[in-house]
């Protein structure tokens, strides 16, 4: 036998046994006292007996003690909590609990039980209210023994399935729950009874047997219950159905995946693809997403409602399945959809509505997407059972529709879905119709880019030419930096670079403002500085002229400040002529493999004023490099690191590649990152050298007698050349050109002919008068001699040098008829 204090800790609090027991007539004056009652509030028999009741009570309580006598005479006994007074003043929180006790006499007699409340957990609880408590409580309750079988549980936890208390005393949950996974949910049980452990909040979602057809999220709390002795007796556990709370945060995690997921890029069909994929499992066991063909391209929608009576083609751009094969995905991401007038997905369409079908007819036949072989399935044959069809919808206009399925999972799709179906095709809708818009922008952008910079290098013979343009605008693929090639006359070509400032869409506007000007000046033949001094001149005029139409700072960003360099190369003797406007100086490798950079004149950027262009003239021999870029290509671009971004220019120069073009592709991926900073164009060209068999030359005196002598000599080099199908057009031209010269011009006369790609005749005077082209009147004498070289030449035309002037005619000979 223990200690009478633990037999108390053995008990639960406010076991009858422990109570102090005194007794009180019918007018509520005590009349029995025991030990108990001394110890719990020190008076002693013969202080307590004879006083009424309420003297032992607080000033509060004393006051209802008529009430309570009261009760007890109605009710036969009344259970509470009072405070009483002990002996020293203090107050002692007591639980009392009276009922009739019946003399000898048969007069009215009470017994009150009292217990203090000291660390006490509250009312001492009879059997009959505490099977009150449980057995009316709306939460499932049950007590399993310690082989996990039933052997009490209250009526609310029949709501779940499985029948009534009685049903359940004997069997396992696998007995009557063969739908849920019993495993785990006894392996908690199992947890508590090893450990002791109470578990609290532990969810289980399944299929109860109160609805096989409907997910349930449960949450279940697992008490061990102990004996006397402290021995496991069994598992005490509750359950709450807390499916709505489960759905609520399914919604919610699955609107925020959507949010992470969709619309990461600005790609139509991506974006597509990531709302399916956000949408299955967890919403949907099939989702499909269909977009009107012109939004695939950028375009807009067809303007007017869609008809009910006509068939639409949509494209499919998303698809997502829970399973891998399934008979449904018979439509691949990119084919066309075809869908019958009259059917849901048309309707959708046509009245910017969703759609819902909680249950389809199984034999009904499936939309146009889902025919096979020309014959249409129907819903039971594909095991699609639940539907819902959502417009894609974006600033009030429609893109195409959204198609969510259920097959494996066996509830329908509830109004809840239809809400969460149009928050995630909403959300889609907007990154689908900004994707839209962007490519739209980026294939008008594309579009200017290719006419902006060359697609194809042209052909000659002088330079073996490639290049490298990397933007650091990299969704639009444009920037402010360009590169040209420029075939002149006498088989020279021009090399230019430059760049813009900014990126995007606007530099690369101003870009071609620039490189169109240039390929005019060009065709001039004008020296390098006086292509930079009038292309100068350009950007302060339209500088000058947009200022009036926009803010200073707009119109000072699209043209002025921008660089250039331009380069002439003549292959006949390989002299090389070059200026540059805020530009970086070419670098030179040499045949050997040696790097050096051209000690170039520094001009001004163009539009900002300052002294004038200067070009510099150098000899190159033949398999020389010319290597033309922006500062975009160096990392920093900064006066203090132009040593260091030379070295490692120079570094990646004198790597030796198998082409020309492996070589401007290493040196740009050696020097710039994937996502460079700034634009950058790499423009190398490898010198070649015409060789003497392709160059003739001759000086004439200046006396018409010397036209016929010209004409003569120039037709025995067509012939060692092997173009006698030249020769007569040739002469035509040799006599026209030598004629004007020794009729306008004084001092010697240097007759060439050059064999190309084209046969080029050129003839030198000193005069500084540009010939012009004259058409005379039938009347006239003469006046018809560059009328007659222009009809049977390709190209004509006159350019100057510093001791005169050349005028010069082409044919082709690929081509040679006139």
């Amino acid at each position: 036998m223990g200690t009478h204090e633990e037999r108390g800790a053995a008990r639960q609090w406010f076991d009858v046994a422990d109570a102090a027991p005194v007794l009180l007539d019918a007018q509520g004056r005590v009349t029995g006292w025991t030990r108990e009652a001394q110890r719990l509030l020190a008076y002693g028999a013969d202080e307590a007996v004879g006083r009424n009741v309420a003297e032992l009570l607080s000033a509060e309580d004393a006051a209802r003690v008529p009430e309570v006598m009261e009760r007890c005479r109605a009710d036969g006994g009344w259970v509470g909590l009072l405070t009483g007074l002990h002996e020293d003043g203090r107050t002692v929180g007591i639980m009392v609990r009276i009922t009739a006790a019946l003399d000898t006499e048969g007069s009215s007699r009470w017994l009150a039980l009292l217990s203090e409340l000291d660390e006490a957990p509250g009312w001492d609880m009879s059997r009959a209210v505490l099977e009150q408590m449980v057995a009316r409580s709306p939460v499932g309750i049950a007590i399993v023994d310690t082989d996990l079988r039933y052997v009490w549980s209250n009526d609310a936890l029949a709501q779940y399935g499985g029948g009534p208390p009685s049903r359940r005393l004997g069997l396992r949950l696998a007995d009557i729950q063969p739908g849920l996974d019993s495993e785990s949910i006894e392996a908690q049980m199992r947890h508590a009874l090893t450990t002791g452990e109470p578990i609290v909040g532990y969810e289980h979602v399944g299929h109860a047997r109160s609805q096989p057809l409907r997910e349930t999220a449960h949450m279940m709390s697992f008490t061990r219950l102990d004996d006397g002795h402290g021995h496991p007796m069994g598992v005490y556990y509750t359950v709450e159905d807390i499916s709505d709370r489960h759905r609520a945060r399914q919604r919610l995690a699955l609107l925020d995946r959507a949010g992470e997921r969709i619309g990461r890029t600005l790609d139509i069909n991506r974006t597509a693809q990531e709302l399916a994929d956000v949408a299955v499992p967890g919403l949907a066991d099939l989702v499909t997403v269909d977009l009107l063909e012109s939004v695939l391209r950028g375009g807009e929608p067809a303007a007017g409602p869609f008809r009910d009576t006509e068939p639409v083609t949509l494209r499919r751009a998303g698809h997502r399945s829970a399973t891998e094969r399934v008979p449904e995905a018979v439509v691949g991401i990119g084919d066309l959809v075809a869908y019958p007038a009259g059917s849901p997905p048309i309707r959708s369409l046509r009245t910017a509505t969703s759609w819902r079908a909680e249950r389809l007819d199984p034999l009904g036949e499936a939309w146009a997407e889902h025919a096979r072989g020309g014959e249409a399935a129907i819903f039971l044959e594909l095991g699609l059972h639940s539907v819902m069809i959502v417009p894609i919808r974006a600033r009030g206009v429609t893109l195409g529709v959204t198609s969510f399925f259920r097959r494996h999972r066996q509830e329908a799709f509830e109004e809840d879905d239809l809400n969460l179906a149009e928050d995630l095709v909403s959300r889609a809708a907007v990154c689908v119709d900004n994707a839209r818009r962007y490519t739209r922008e980026r294939d008008a952008a594309l579009v200017l880019q290719r006419s902006l910079l060359p697609h194809v290098l042209p052909e000659q013979d002088a330079l073996e030419v490639s290049a490298c343009y990397r933007p650091a605008d990299e969704l639009t693929g444009l920037g402010g930096d360009w590169y040209d090639v420029i075939p002149l006359s006498g088989a020279r070509v021009a090399l230019v670079v430059g760049e813009v400032p900014g990126h995007g869409i606007d530099a690369a506007a101003a870009m071609g403002r620039l490189r169109t000007a240039v390929r005019t000046l060009a065709l001039l033949d004008l020296p390098p500085e006086e292509v930079l001094a009038h292309l100068d001149d350009l950007v302060v005029r339209s500088a000058r002229e947009e200022g009036v139409h926009m803010d200073e700072e707009e119109a000072v960003a699209q043209s002025v400040g921008s660089g250039c360099v331009y380069v002439v190369y003549d292959p006949v003797d390989g002299q090389c002529t070059m200026a540059a406007a805020g530009h970086p100086a070419p670098a030179v490798v040499m045949p050997d493999g040696g790097v050096a950079f051209v000690d170039l004149p520094q001009g001004p950027p163009l539009g900002v004023g300052g002294p004038p262009f200067e070009s510099v003239e150098l000899a190159l021999a033949e398999g020389s490099t010319l290597a033309l870029h922006t500062d975009g290509l160096l990392a920093h671009g900064d006066d203090w690191a132009v040593d260091a971004d030379r070295d490692r220019l120079r570094e990646a120069l004198e790597q030796r590649a198998p082409s020309i073009e492996v070589q401007c592709r290493t040196v740009v991926d050696a020097l710039t990152p994937d996502r460079p900073h700034d634009d950058v164009a790499l423009l190398m060209a490898r010198t070649r050298l015409l060789g003497s068999e392709q160059v003739a030359d001759w000086d004439l005196p200046s006396d018409p007698a010397a036209v016929a002598d010209a004409r003569k000599t120039a037709s025995r080099m067509l012939a060692d050349w092997g173009l006698e199908e030249l020769i007569f057009t040739t002469e035509l031209v040799v006599s026209e050109l030598v004629t004007n010269a020794i009729r306008y011009s004084d001092g010697p006369i240097r007759l060439r002919l050059i064999k190309e790609r084209a046969l080029v005749c050129e003839v030198f005077d000193g005069g500084a008068t540009a010939p012009h082209l004259r058409h005379p009147r039938t009347t006239d004498e003469g006046g018809r001699g560059l009328l007659l070289v222009s009809q049977v030449t390709e190209r004509w035309g006159t350019r100057f040098v510093p001791d005169g002037k050349i005028i010069w005619a082409e044919q082709s000979l690929t081509d040679p008829s006139p």
